[in-house]
């Protein structure tokens, strides 16, 4: 019986054809040593299967790769041309081979993101991150103001509303805009919108959050007198539940535009007067600037959303 690999008798060998690579490994131990012992104990092969893997090499190309003495074997030159190029061939497989298994162990990069604004904004997005880097291993955790990078982060969004050490790297993502939002059935009860602009009635229940405690302080202020005062009011324990709680009717929150955008464009929540600046911003921040690799694949892909 002919196997598939011989072809028919006679017939000529496709040239392209590559030679088996048990071959080929056994033909570079015996070129780097020129001794089929010392290339059979560093494969873990007999003698024997060393020397038949050569041979039937050398039969494969037509040519004698070893010249054969009495006290050893020595290249040719065709042995000396196959050399370089095998050397040169499991070089680069090895070197891809440990590029690959390094990428397969390396850690996960962690990315900390103030609670809501990774609740309401980045996880909403995150399949796309991960459809245009499917490789890319970034482990995202909720965390809000100060920061340390050696107590497990590589990387924080924080808006500015505090001082970080002058050795972070921060890239700007985006500026803060608030205004006040509420649910869409309940616009006209916390808004009068019967005159040229609508303003927020001076009753119209206001919704806190001890996490942003001067939100509405500093609204009112950029807003003048024009945003009323004296309605009632009901404090959460967190941003979150303010805007679910104006979801729900039960008031008005102050909305930072990030955090509602997608209520918005679903029609959950209404904004009637608007968002504005109100100096402050979000920032990527980081131990060195991101220049290659996953920081730099995170920080193209928040500019490009953001």
């Amino acid at each position: 019986m002919i196997a598939d690999t011989d072809g028919e008798p006679g017939s000529r060998k496709n040239p392209s054809r590559l030679p088996s690579l048990m071959a080929l490994r056994c033909f570079a131990a015996a070129a780097r040593t020129q001794n089929f012992s010392q290339a059979a104990g560093s494969l873990h092969l007999t003698h024997g299967a060393v020397s038949r893997a050569v041979r039937m090499l050398e039969d494969d190309l037509g040519l004698a790769l070893f010249e054969r003495r009495n006290r050893g074997v020595f290249l040719t030159e065709a042995g000396r041309r196959l050399q370089r190029a095998v050397d040169e061939g499991f070089g680069l497989i090895e070197e891809a081979t440990r590029e690959l298994r390094h990428s397969a162990r390396e850690a996960p990069l962690v990315l900390s993101c103030e609670p809501t604004l990774l609740m309401r904004w980045l996880i909403p997005r995150w399949p796309g991150f991960q459809a245009r880097h499917p490789d890319a291993a970034v482990h995202l955790v909720a965390g809000g103001g100060p920061f340390s990078f050696d107590g497990g982060i590589d990387l924080a969004i924080r808006r500015n509303d505090f001082d970080w050490p002058a050795s972070v790297q921060a890239q700007p993502l985006f500026e803060e805009k608030v205004g006040p939002v509420c649910s869409p059935g309940r616009v006209d009860a916390f808004f009068d919108t019967t005159g040229a602009s609508p303003s927020l009635r001076r009753d119209a229940v206001r919704l806190h959050t001890r996490t942003r405690p001067q939100a509405w302080p500093s609204w009112m202020q950029m807003q003048g007198a024009s945003a009323g005062a004296g309605g009632k009011e009901q404090v959460f324990e967190h941003f979150y539940f303010s805007l679910q709680a104006a979801v729900a009717g039960l008031g008005v929150a102050i909305g930072p535009w990030h955090l509602v955008c997608d209520d918005l464009a679903s029609g959950v929540l209404a904004a009637p007067l608007g968002f504005v600046a109100d100096g402050s911003g979000y920032f990527l921040l980081s131990p060195q600037k991101p220049a290659a690799g996953r920081q730099r694949q995170l920080l193209d892909w928040l500019l490009s959303v953001v």
